[in-house]
């Protein structure tokens, strides 16, 4: 016998792996003739036995079927096995809800000794945190953005009423709302943070408020004590938590008040009124820096009076030319980057925000005296150069030009710099608005991937068309993930909502679904795995999508769909919604068993997999959408994927104009594809209780596909048969083989055990035992062989009637 020191480590390591905050364990492998039969638990850290939920004195010692006599049929003791004899370390993750653990596990085994080592976490801990890629991308987007973002969890009393909030979540704007900084305000009570006289006093009855009635709420208050003004927001965001986004937008209002007031005297000047209107009007609608662009050139120019029309932005230590009208090519030309040392009157004006007006050409020249280079007049006799100045900043220089000499008096003055003012406050939002529109779509570039991989025999192409504004961010999502020779999986789906949280819940959905494919999981137990892992993290949330396995050597395909509409298949000439079995959407219910459908997919087939915001809206009814989608695919005049896309997307699909994100992807299958002589179709199950029926339903739908229904009945009963006794019997996965011969149909059914079936007499009381007799009576034939490289198959053929 080996004892527990072939497997644990030094006193020192354990001492180490005893404050690690990840689970450690060390077990020992229990064999009987030499072979190993289960583990013993030698040692485990008290991370481990948090994860675990139970004390480390009621696990050590024990064996692994003691403890979780489920991982017998779940590929764990397999998995552990191969550790030991192979000396090779692996990684997965395992999902596990059951009586004797729960949990969403990243596991590390490697040999140790005569057993093994394992580090584990709990995913459903840090998955949320800055530590996941999701998480890192959303932090990075919401540390960098304008606004203050604060996420508050509620503390409820004894009876249920909400007391206060904890600080989960802030950014550095958000942090100054309460005077701190971000170390000091994370994880600290708002009664703590809201100090009297500070801006976050007084507000905690608000969060209460939005906490308990679910309505947002959005103000702008001022603190005459303290000389601020902040405009604040608050929504809940899920169960008991409440998102706030504020902003200091004290300088803003200042700004805004000096405005009007400086709008109400010009207004008294009954010359410039119509003028003024006309460009606060044409600007006030600006929403892009080339709307701002356009209203300068279309009404502050003519309102000016000037010949000429210039608009340079500051970008490190030069001026930049951003917009210009009436000037000559040779000014345009030298105006493209002007440095700030360059005593164009334009740079005095940007370092020190003053106004400057120069009446005549002798006046413009002597700004530039000394200068080696200096600035053309083009044609000019007269000048107002003008600060862009908005909050505190100045952003650059409006320069006005004019044909003949000019005075400015001190009323033209006061209205030009009230012009620029107004510019500056319209280029200010718009430049605003730009940043946010980049970081929301950053945010959306960095959820879906950049590049799809290449496949063998498949050629495909994807599309995603936002239509949401401004920082928004939709949750549609698609994916193609290779999962070895000749198979792989395209996934495609939509998290409920437009704003980061459904981006991030959408990054997280389509991160878990990759892991779990990886695993080589089928369809629909990947779709339960995602569906319990959206429950745990998000119980708010709701998601659909469509997940598709392409075997391109075979010729099919299995799908499962969880609230989501079919795809569409063309062959040859026709084309058509794929009928399904469907599920209910993501995040909807634990307890759902989703279900497969396999059908097969000929050369050059084209497949088309979308959103609902491509077919359907509140105006706009499905069944009318998918007629459209149809009518579109089959009259695509092309079967190559980015030009069908184009077309599909030209054709008026669906309800027009659209309201909703739309993303599609579009496979193609090689024409040329060779398949097998015989028809050939082939599956992976868990070896569970439901392995069973998922293989009846799988060969039902081949069999089906090829036109064999008469070799049903018989093929679902002798299946049900073997596999029954695969999965009863032996341990791991089984895998099940359809090969369709000239005058037979052959099943296979192999798994990981040597352990060869032995058919015998069944007592007239038993109630099993008679499997095999069956076969033997209904198979036109029936045996078994070893496989090589270890386990058995069992076959059985059916003859073909003719």
């Amino acid at each position: 016998m080996v004892d527990a020191s072939d497997v644990l480590p030094s006193g020192d390591v354990l001492a180490l792996l005893d404050a690690d905050p990840q689970g450690w364990a060390f077990a020992r492998a229990v064999r009987v003739g030499g072979e190993i039969v289960d583990f013993r638990l030698e040692y485990l850290n008290d991370a481990g036995a948090r994860y675990l939920g139970r004390a480390r004195g009621e696990l050590v010692g024990r064996t692994y079927r003691e403890l979780w006599p489920e991982t017998v049929n779940d590929d764990t003791l397999p998995l552990y096995r191969g550790v030991v004899v192979t000396r090779e370390a692996v990684t997965r993750t395992v999902y596990y809800d059951r009586p004797s653990v729960s949990g969403h596990f990243e596991l590390w085994v490697g040999p140790s000794g005569d057993g093994f080592a394992a580090r584990f976490v709990d995913l459903r801990t840090v998955t949320l945190g800055p530590q996941s890629t999701g998480g890192t991308r959303l932090y990075e987007v919401l540390d960098a953005a304008f606004d203050g973002f604060t996420l508050l969890r509620a503390v409820r009393d004894a009876d249920g009423v909400v007391r206060d909030f904890v600080c989960e979540y802030v950014n550095a704007p958000g942090a100054a709302l309460t005077g701190r900084d971000v170390e000091e305000t994370i994880g600290r009570r708002w009664s703590e943070l809201a100090a009297p006289g500070g801006a976050a006093h007084g507000l905690l009855e608000r969060w209460k408020d939005v906490a308990e009635t679910g309505r947002p709420w959005r103000e702008q208050l001022r603190y005459e004590h303290i000389g601020q003004v902040w405009e604040i927001g608050a929504a809940p965001a899920g169960a008991d938590a409440v998102a706030v986004s504020f902003r200091d937008v004290s300088a803003f209002v200042g700004q805004q008040e000096r405005l009007e007031q400086a709008v109400a005297a010009a207004r008294r000047a009954a010359g410039r009124n119509a003028a003024l209107q006309a460009v606060t009007s044409a600007l006030v609608a600006a929403s892009t820096t080339a709307d701002v662009y356009a209203a300068i050139g279309a009404v502050l120019r003519p309102s000016a009076g000037g010949q000429g029309l210039a608009v340079l932005l500051r970008r490190d230590d030069e001026l930049v030319l951003r917009y210009h009208a009436g000037y000559e090519p040779l000014v345009v030309e030298r105006l493209q980057a002007v440095p700030l040392r360059h005593l164009y009157p334009a740079t005095t004006v940007a370092r020190t925000g003053r106004p400057r007006f120069l009446s005549t050409l002798r006046e413009f020249v002597a700004a530039q005296a000394g200068d080696p280079a200096p600035m053309p007049s083009g044609g000019r006799q007269a000048w107002a150069f003008l600060p862009l100045a908005a909050g505190g900043d100045v952003l650059g220089t409006l320069v006005i030009g004019y044909g003949t000499p000019h005075e400015f008096d001190d009323d033209e003055r006061a209205n030009l710099a009230v012009f620029a003012g107004v510019c500056a406050q319209a280029m200010q939002r718009a430049l605003l608005f730009e940043a946010k529109l980049s970081i929301a779509g950053e945010l959306q570039r960095a959820l879906l991937p950049a590049d799809l991989p290449q496949v063998n025999g498949l050629r495909h192409a994807a599309r995603y068309l936002p239509w949401t504004h401004g920082a928004d961010v939709g949750g549609d999502w698609y994916d193609v993930i290779p999962l070895g020779e000749d198979v792989v999986a395209v996934v495609i789906g939509d998290v409920v909502g437009h704003n980061a949280t459904a981006a991030a819940v959408m990054g997280q959905v389509r991160n878990a679904l990759r892991a779990y494919a990886a695993e080589r999981h089928s369809p629909s137990v990947v779709m339960q795995r995602v569906n319990r892992l959206l429950l745990d993290l998000q119980p708010d949330a709701v998601a659909t999508c469509c997940y598709l396995e392409l075997h391109l050597a075979e010729g099919t395909a299995t799908a499962v769909l969880a609230g989501h509409p079919p795809p569409v298949m063309r062959a040859g000439t026709t084309a058509d919604t794929l009928v399904l079995r469907a599920g209910p959407p993501l995040g909807v219910a634990a307890e759902i068993a989703y279900s497969e459908t396999t059908f097969l997919v000929p050369g050059g087939a084209n497949l088309l997999l979308y959103t609902d915001g491509l077919v359907e809206d509140r105006r706009y009814h499905l069944d009318d959408g998918l007629a459209d989608l149809r009518k579109a695919v089959q009259a695509a005049p092309s079967a190559d994927p980015r030009d069908m896309l184009e077309y599909v997307l030209t054709a008026g699909v669906g309800p027009q104009p659209r309201t909703d994100d739309v993303a599609v992807v579009c496979l193609a299958v090689d024409a040329s594809a060779v398949l097998p002589e015989s028809p050939t179709a082939q599956r992976r199950f868990r070896g569970d209780a439901v392995s069973a029926s998922a293989a009846r339903r799988f060969a039902a739908d081949v069999l089906g596909a090829w036109g064999e229904h008469r070799l049903a009945d018989d093929t679902l009963l002798l299946l049900d048969e073997v596999i029954t006794n695969a999965i009863q019997h032996t341990v791991g996965a089984v895998v099940v083989r359809l090969e369709l011969r000239p005058a037979r149909l052959r099943v296979t059914v192999a798994d990981r055990s040597e352990r060869l079936p032995n058919p015998r007499r069944a007592g007239a009381d038993s109630e099993n035992g008679r499997g095999l007799l069956i076969v033997a009576s209904v198979a036109a034939a029936w045996g078994t062989e070893a496989i090589p490289a270890g386990g058995k198959e069992v076959w059985f053929e059916v003859a073909r009637t003719p």
